[in-house]
């Protein structure tokens, strides 16, 4: 039976979230298209206590084990971190950004705790889904939203991951912040002026139905390390013109959605993928990734990955019968196919002013 103190929390969720174009270039000041995935979530739970304590989930952060193949089990499936490492860490840059900003915090103390069901390695940003849930929480236990810019909070959410030495751009954050379907400019000038990007939220209704792919055991998620980063900072030509190239995809993507050209938007899908497999290469995307593409392309469905690889959005611009025939080819491949659920816009109106008159 729950006591009074266990009723008396705040509680967020923190959607995961599709890549739809123009990524990884958000790592390279380009732009970007994403929207949240209501199909999973992580949820953070915050209540005020006398110690501040954080408490590790019963699964995720499993420290007792059947046996020596159990925890060996666990660790090659799981990996060795769970989640009580991001809950520390967003509260070590929350005190931080507030302490930089000059924001006053009261003294109470809270007891912190986490949940999610967003599947692991499948590129849908897990890990920042925590980091986002948790933010939320504290925003509200310390009652200083009002204090905190909209476009901060993406920034805020990905310092703490870059604390556990997690290397990520801010794409994902923004989705998840701002919830709903959002076009994302990254430009060099605005970002070393504003320190963020440009976010501007787009009708959902304008998304056709999508269909997200996954692996239930995705063991090869394209595990070897990419080049790719440093020969763009060396100034290679033809990853910096890659990268170019898949950054203008968002920007005639957001011109197809509003005139709902989606066989274009098909087209610019496929070629976000075959862009990243020229710069990354087979081995760094990894072959069960690869097959969840051509497995989609196989019925004439357009297809790239959510993220990095684990998890693919595909859209079949020939309708229902092309969805049919996706799902059996899917089934048939041993992947879970389900139709991708766009979560809302979570921004208001009272944020976006905020945002102005901080």
């Amino acid at each position: 039976m729950e006591s009074i103190d266990d009723l008396n929390y705040i509680e967020h969720r923190a959607y995961a979230r599709v890549g739809l174009l123009g990524n990884p270039s958000d790592v390279y000041y380009g732009r970007t298209i994403s929207f949240g995935l209501a199909n999973f979530w992580a949820t953070a739970r915050l209540r005020q206590s006398v110690d501040l304590v954080i408490e590790p989930h019963p699964y995720h952060d499993l420290v007792k084990f059947t046996s020596l193949d159990n925890l060996v089990n666990r660790v090659q499936n799981e990996g060795y971190y769970g989640g009580v490492r991001l809950l520390i860490a967003t509260c070590k840059m929350f005190l931080k950004y507030c302490h930089e900003h000059k924001i006053t915090l009261h003294g109470h103390n809270f007891t912190l705790s986490y949940d999610t069901n967003i599947p692991r390695q499948a590129g849908l940003s897990g890990s920042s889904a925590i980091v986002c849930a948790t933010l939320n929480c504290l925003l509200d236990f310390y009652d200083i939203r009002q204090l905190v810019k909209v476009e901060h909070r993406p920034n805020l959410i990905l310092s703490a991951e870059g604390e556990l030495g997690i290397t990520a751009g801010l794409q994902d954050r923004v989705a998840q912040v701002y919830g709903g379907l959002v076009y994302m400019d990254f430009k060099k000038e605005h970002m070393d002026e504003m320190g963020h990007g440009e976010y501007i939220p787009m009708d959902t209704g304008l998304l056709p139905q999508m269909h997200l792919i996954y692996a239930e055991n995705p063991s090869d998620s394209g595990k070897i390390h990419s080049a790719v980063r440093q020969r763009w900072l060396d100034g290679d030509e033809q990853i910096r013109s890659l990268m170019e190239e898949v950054a203008g995809l968002a920007l005639v993507g957001r011109e197809s959605l509003i005139k709902k050209d989606y066989n274009t938007l098909a087209k610019l899908m496929d070629r976000n993928f075959d862009l990243r497999r020229i710069m990354f290469g087979d081995d760094v995307l990894g072959s069960l990734n690869i097959k969840m593409v051509e497995v989609a392309r196989s019925v004439g469905a357009a297809a790239k990955f959510t993220g990095s690889g684990g998890a693919v959005i595909a859209y079949c611009p020939n309708g229902a019968p092309q969805v049919r025939r996706l799902e059996d080819a899917c089934r048939k491949a041993g992947f879970i196919i389900q139709p991708a659920i766009l979560v809302p816009p979570l921004i208001t109106k009272d944020d976006l002013q905020i945002s102005l008159e901080i």
